[in-house]
């Protein structure tokens, strides 16, 4: 692969499988975790006994072509039309998105050297489970089977599958570290927004989790947060909005309200000093955008100022430390520019989601136009994300 080609993704995406939650599931959670369910013909996912509508078509048989609503999340719609009349004719699954080998030949065609991958349904399931934190334990449990049999954790150091790991109980959590790690994780995925666990809500800082984040720092793996369901579903409901969430739904209340769990996140492990604690930790935060980032940084140096013998360094320094950050295209790149250095950056194509780039390269002109160089480019474009796939122990 050229020099010219060489692409390092953050944020590529499979479409489960049909027995993705299933096919490992312990027996005595059968019917308490994931179900497919045949409702007036058609084939629904049930999820703790209950109709789950995270994603309209969780079959997948029947998608929409990659970076079909570019336009739409860029903000050009002019004729007004609706999200369904967007997604245009539907095609059949590409055999790319379930099978690591076509993936593979795709990844070539596309120019992309490696890339690491997420859940499209799965990032919304914990929050499915909330009422039933066994369950939720156990499904992540199979699911992360089902990932590395399908697609593997360190794939020809190319496929760089994420597995999803749940806080609710810190000795699950450990177990399943050390599960992912001795089958090559490089990437591990958690949750945004506070905890849940059978004593209520919970920073992630609070320090009955440090022995599972002690074994992070110590093997060197990085962790990403990505985009998908959190407690924050509360929040919204308090405005009248429903607490189920739904890809692509129109909504325009929940999409203008203020939430931002991920920067409260960041925030919680900043402040409740897991990052003074666990200082070699690399986080990732992919599909959550970048437009958060200032107003964090400003929040966290206004207290910085105020209290400044209150923390053993500025918080801010600490956040571009540790912290590497996928901006959506349709961010304000130049002035992210201003804020995080280019070494903190990555591509987040989303490929091959409706609401990512078709083509993962066109992201370099989102960079030129506002104003990186060809150096910090192939920092976005490469070497960063290709950086956070190496483990680098404490």
């Amino acid at each position: 692969m050229s020099d010219e080609m060489r692409v390092f993704d953050a944020d590529n995406h499979y479409y489960e499988a049909l027995d993705a939650f299933t096919r490992h599931i312990e027996p005595e959670y059968a019917k308490r975790a994931m179900q497919w369910a045949e409702v007036n013909g058609r084939q629904m996912l049930l999820v703790g006994g209950k109709i789950n509508r995270f994603i309209p078509n969780p079959t997948f048989d029947r998608l929409s072509a990659p970076g079909s609503l570019e336009q739409y999340f860029r903000g050009n719609n002019p004729k007004g039309d609706s999200v369904k009349d967007l997604f245009g004719e539907l095609e059949p699954c590409d055999p790319a998105y379930r099978d690591r080998e076509i993936r593979l030949k795709t990844m070539d065609q596309l120019g992309i050297e490696g890339a690491l991958f997420f859940p499209t349904l799965g990032v919304g399931m914990e929050m499915a489970l909330r009422d039933d934190l066994p369950a939720a334990r156990a499904a992540f449990r199979a699911f992360n089977k089902w990932m590395d049999e399908d697609w593997g954790f360190a794939y020809e150091e190319r496929i760089f599958a994420v597995p999803y790991l749940t806080l609710s109980d810190v000795d699950n959590a450990i177990e399943q570290l050390e599960w992912v790690l001795e089958r090559d994780a490089r990437v591990i995925l958690l949750q945004t927004g506070p905890v849940l666990t059978a004593e209520g809500m919970k920073s992630p800082a609070d320090p009955r989790f440090d022995p599972f984040w002690a074994k992070v720092q110590e093997s060197g793996v990085t962790v990403a947060y990505h985009g998908g369901g959190n407690a924050y579903m509360d929040l919204i409901t308090m405005w009248g909005e429903g607490a189920e969430m739904e890809a692509h739904r129109f909504e325009p209340l929940r999409a203008a309200l203020s939430h931002d769990a991920v920067a409260d996140t960041f925030a919680a492990l900043i402040l409740h000093g897991l990052m003074g604690r666990f200082p070699h930790i690399r986080f990732a935060t992919i599909e959550t955008g970048a437009d958060w980032v200032a107003p964090l940084l400003k929040r966290l140096g206004k207290l910085y100022s105020q209290t400044p013998k209150a923390f053993a360094e500025d918080p801010r320094e600490v956040f571009k430390r540790n912290v590497w950050v996928s901006p959506f295209y349709e961010n304000d790149l130049a002035a992210l520019r201003g804020i995080m250095g280019s070494d903190h950056l990555l591509l987040g194509s989303d490929w091959p989601h409706t609401e990512g780039l078709a083509d993962p390269h066109s992201f370099t002109d989102d960079l030129t136009e506002a104003g990186y160089p060809e150096d910090e480019q192939r920092l976005i474009m490469y070497d960063n994300c290709k950086s956070l796939v190496q483990r680098r122990p404490a």
